[in-house]
């Protein structure tokens, strides 16, 4: 399904979601500012340490927006739930798989076109094509040196974390959470693939840098083709960093920072653990929800790994988009 059509299905529905309130009251934006291009409408924690027909609901890895303008939130433990775009609440669950039965490492997710899943895994790494109801349809190829070693120079656990499909429907593009073994400690790859057919093809392959310490969890495609690439690191006894970025593969993938989400208003969030900021968390997930004309309503979520000191928590954005765009 188009960007376009997918943002338009949702807009309506976040819009009017603009007074929910969960773990933090929602108030004006104008007063929540994170940056001069960043500001944050509210937080919820509404899905913490929940369950829904008897699966856990978090872990989560990445969003995107359903072609019935639900949301699709995908966990790393291989289950995508779909979510009403308005309140969170859980309206099914399905489970993904391998060939073979496993479970995935399922990090990255698009709705395509068509209405089916394409969903990377960071274990070998893969990206398969599923059907709406969790049938393998396809398996994009996947370069050598980007497998996990030793068959490749892959981290265990840095392979494939974002995935986005640019505006045009054609080009799909895959982010590296961590550098290769031999690339330089601050860069990434990117790898895209071109539509032919129903299939796709290997294309073309961009390195990104990181700033030190932090990884490439999510990367999400913007209406004219530049990306949002969310960086992120965890320091023991500190917390969390997180950082909004916007970059241009037209233009040797150039960043300029949109914000560094410490910097955001707390809300009134509590954190679990220590935090520079009580609002972070390990934010893992980021879709874009919505469009006016100069501002991109964008949804982040976090993974809280079943682990009691961190917290599922989705944060509402906005993200003012000119004079990038």
């Amino acid at each position: 399904m188009p960007l376009r059509t997918q943002l338009a299905l949702l807009t309506a529905g976040l819009a009017a979601a603009t007074c929910l309130t969960a773990a933090g009251p929602a108030q004006a934006s104008t007063s929540h500012a994170c940056s001069p291009s960043v500001s944050i409408d509210r937080f919820s924690d509404a899905l913490d340490k929940t369950t829904y027909e008897n699966t856990v609901v978090g872990n989560f890895s990445a969003l995107a927006v359903d072609r019935d303008g639900s949301l699709a939130a995908l966990s790393d433990r291989s289950s995508l739930f779909r979510l009403d775009a308005r309140t969170l609440k859980p309206r099914s669950v399905l489970p993904l798989s391998d060939e073979n039965g496993a479970a995935l490492d399922s990090e990255g997710l698009v709705v395509d076109r068509d209405g089916t899943y394409l969903v990377s895994s960071e274990t070998e790494p893969s990206v398969r094509r599923y059907s709406r109801t969790g049938e393998i349809l396809d398996r994009l190829p996947v370069p050598d040196d980007l497998r996990v070693a030793p068959a490749g120079r892959g981290r265990p656990n840095g392979t494939f974390e974002g995935l986005t499909l640019l505006p045009d429907g054609r080009t799909l593009v895959a982010s590296m959470e961590y550098p290769l073994s031999g690339d330089p400690a601050d860069t990434v790859r990117l790898q895209t693939w071109k539509r032919h057919g129903s299939h796709f093809r290997l294309g073309v392959q961009y390195t990104y840098r990181t700033d030190p310490g932090l990884g490439v969890p999510e990367i999400r495609a913007t209406p004219d083709g530049r990306l949002l690439v969310l960086e992120r690191g965890f320091t023991a006894g500190v917390g969390n960093t997180v950082r909004l970025y916007l970059a241009d593969p037209r233009n040797g993938m150039r960043k300029t920072l949109l914000t560094d989400l410490v910097t955001c208003p707390t809300l009134g969030a509590t954190a679990k653990q220590p935090q520079p900021n009580p609002l972070l968390d390990n934010i893992e997930a980021m879709t874009i929800t919505g469009r006016t004309k100069n501002t991109l309503r964008v949804l982040l979520a976090s993974d809280d790994n079943e682990n009691p000191a961190q917290t599922t928590r989705f944060c509402y954005l906005r993200v003012r988009t000119t004079p990038f765009f």
